[in-house]
C-alpha cells in the first residue's frame, strides 16, 4: 500500500497533497476491491462516495446538473487563446458549459446572472497538457504494479482535481487504462480535466512499457495475458494482425487517439533509447486501423530511424523525438506531422533516477534543445506536454514545465502553444472527439474553460508556475471550480 514516506527519492510529500491518509479513502478502497469489477468501477464509486460522506470538492455534481445561474465576467483583460496581446474594455457571458459572447462595454447582465468583476486581471483559457498520464502521475510505479485498482482510482480522483486546480482543463492521456477514470469525471463523479483517452499502450515485446517479469518470458503469441495488460497499463504485440486486434480494442472502449510505442524509453530499464521495436508494418498496421475509425496514431519514439520509421508508416503525430537529427527534422516538417514534446531540462524534472533510467534520462536531457532548435527552424508544428510520471511531487511541477518553454519561444507563444495550439492537436481525433465543442480559445460557443489569472503571463510566464496563488479563478465547462477572489 502506497504510503507518503516510501516515495523513490526518499522524501517525505506533504499528506496534505495525499489521498493516502485519509480514513473515508482507506474504506472506499477496500469497497471497492472487495465489491467491484474494473468495468462497474464508475458505477459503484458513486455509490460508495454516497455512502461515506467523501467530500470531492465543488465540481463533485452530476455533470448534467450545469451551473444553474449565467455568469457574466467584467472587468478583465483578455487573452484569447490565439493573439500575442491582451484586450481590454470587454464582458463575457457563460451560460451552460459555453461561452455565450464576448463583447465590448457592460450590457445587462441575464436575468439571474452571477456578475463577477475581476479587477483588471488577465482571463484566458484552461490550459491543455498534450502528454499526460491521469492515472500513473502522483503514484510511484512499484504502487502501480501491485494492481490495486481501487487505491489507483481514488488516488488518481486527488491527483486529477489537484491537475484541474493547476489550471488544466483537459488532458491528452497517452497510455493507461483511463476510460472508466474519464467516465468518472464526465459523469461529476469526481473533479478532473477532460481526458482524451489512448487506453494502453501498444507496444512490442522488450519495447518501452514492457514491464513484465523475465519469468514471464518466453510470451505465447495468443497466451494468458501478462499481469501489465490485464490491469490495461499496456497491450504487448508482435504482429501486424496483432497490433490491429489490440488497436481495435482501444477503440472500442472509447479511445480518442492511440499511441504506439515505437522505440525504448526513460521509464523502462530494458529497453533503451536507442532501440527501434517496432517494424514499419506493424506500425503501419495500427496507423491504419486508427485511420479506418477515423482517428490518428501517435508514436513513442526518441531516435532518428524510430522517428523516420514512425513517418514511413503514416504517423500523423510523434511523442518526445528529442534526438531527432536534421534528415529527421525536415521529413517530418515535409509530411506535416505533428510533434509533441516535453522540455525535459535536468533530474528536477524526472526525479533521481539511477542504472538505465538515468543513462536514458541524460541522453534526453542533451538532445532537448537541439530537438526544440530543429522545430522551430523547420517550423514542425509543436504541441507541449508535460508527462510526469510516477511522482506527486512532480506532478506539482506540471506548470513550471511550461516555463521551460522560455528558452525557446515568446510568452504569447508558450501561452498559444499550450491552449489552441494543443487543442489543433485533438481536433485530429475528427468524429471520435469525445468533446467536439472548441477548445483552448475564449470565443463565442466554445467551452467555458477560463482562468483568471493575477497578474499578466504575457509579461511574466512564471505565474502558471505558482497556481495555488496566482490562478484566482478556475472554470471549467462554465462550472467554477475555485475562485480565490475576495467578495
Amino acid at each position: 500500500m502506497y504510503a507518503c514516506e516510501s516515495m523513490a527519492d526518499g522524501s517525505a510529500v506533504s499528506r496534505a497533497i495525499c489521498l493516502c491518509h485519509r480514513p473515508e479513502v482507506g474504506r472506499l478502497t477496500r469497497l471497492i476491491n472487495a465489491d467491484l469489477s474494473r468495468r462497474g468501477f464508475v458505477a459503484g464509486v458513486a455509490a460508495s462516495v454516497a455512502a461515506l460522506g467523501l467530500p470531492f470538492g465543488a465540481g463533485a455534481q452530476p455533470a448534467q446538473a450545469t451551473q444553474a445561474r449565467p455568469i457574466v465576467l467584467t472587468n478583465f483583460r483578455l487573452f484569447d487563446g490565439k493573439g500575442a496581446t491582451l484586450r481590454d474594455g470587454l464582458h463575457l457571458v457563460v451560460e451552460g458549459d459555453r461561452i455565450k459572447s464576448v463583447g465590448s462595454g457592460a450590457p445587462p447582465a441575464p436575468e439571474g446572472a452571477q456578475t463577477i468583476s475581476c479587477g483588471g486581471r488577465v482571463i484566458m483559457p484552461g490550459m491543455i497538457d498534450a502528454h499526460w498520464h491521469s492515472l500513473f502521475a502522483a503514484l510511484p510505479l512499484q504502487v502501480l504494479l501491485q494492481g490495486n485498482m481501487g487505491f489507483i482510482h481514488v488516488a488518481a480522483s486527488g491527483e486529477a482535481q489537484r491537475t484541474l486546480l493547476r489550471g488544466f482543463t483537459t488532458v491528452r492521456d497517452l497510455g493507461g487504462p483511463a476510460f472508466a477514470f474519464k467516465l468518472a469525471i464526465d459523469q461529476g463523479l469526481t473533479p478532473g480535466p477532460r481526458i482524451y483517452p489512448s487506453g494502453a499502450m501498444i507496444t512490442g515485446s522488450g519495447g518501452h512499457g514492457d514491464l513484465r517479469p523475465l519469468s514471464d518470458v518466453p510470451r505465447i503469441p495468443g497466451g494468458a495475458l501478462s499481469f501489465t495488460e490485464q490491469t490495461g497499463a499496456a497491450a504487448i504485440v508482435d504482429s501486424p494482425d496483432e497490433i490491429r486486434l489490440r488497436v481495435r480494442e482501444q477503440l472500442t472502449q472509447g479511445a480518442s487517439q492511440i499511441k504506439l510505442v515505437g522505440g525504448g524509453g526513460v521509464s523502462s530499464p530494458r529497453s533503451p533509447l536507442d532501440l527501434t521495436t517496432l517494424s514499419e508494418a506493424e506500425l503501419r498496421a495500427g496507423v491504419e486501423v486508427a485511420k479506418d475509425w477515423n482517428t490518428y496514431a501517435t508514436v513513442h519514439a526518441y531516435a532518428p530511424q524510430t522517428v523516420q520509421r514512425a513517418i514511413a508508416a503514416g504517423a500523423r503525430c510523434v511523442e518526445h523525438a528529442h534526438l531527432m537529427d536534421e534528415t529527421t527534422a525536415k521529413m517530418m516538417a515535409d509530411k506535416g506531422v505533428w510533434l509533441s514534446i516535453q522540455p525535459f531540462l535536468s533530474e528536477e524534472d524526472t526525479g533521481q533516477l539511477t542504472g538505465p533510467n538515468r543513462v536514458a534520462a541524460l541522453q534526453v536531457f542533451a538532445g532537448t534543445d537541439n530537438a526544440y532548435r530543429l522545430a522551430r527552424k523547420y517550423k514542425i508544428r509543436t504541441a507541449w506536454g508535460s508527462d510526469m510520471l510516477f511522482n506527486p511531487a512532480l506532478a506539482l511541477r506540471q506548470g513550471t514545465m511550461l516555463t521551460h518553454l522560455t528558452k525557446w519561444y515568446s510568452n504569447a507563444e508558450i501561452l498559444t502553444m499550450a491552449t489552441s495550439t494543443n487543442a489543433e492537436l485533438l481536433a485530429l481525433s475528427g468524429p471520435r472527439n469525445p468533446y467536439p465543442g472548441r477548445l483552448g480559445v475564449i470565443e463565442e460557443g466554445a467551452y467555458a474553460d477560463l482562468l483568471l489569472v493575477d497578474g499578466n503571463p504575457l509579461e511574466n510566464i512564471a505565474l502558471l508556475a505558482n497556481p495555488d496563488s496566482s490562478l484566482l479563478i478556475v472554470m471549467k465547462d462554465g462550472r467554477i471550480h475555485k475562485n480565490a477572489l475576495k467578495s
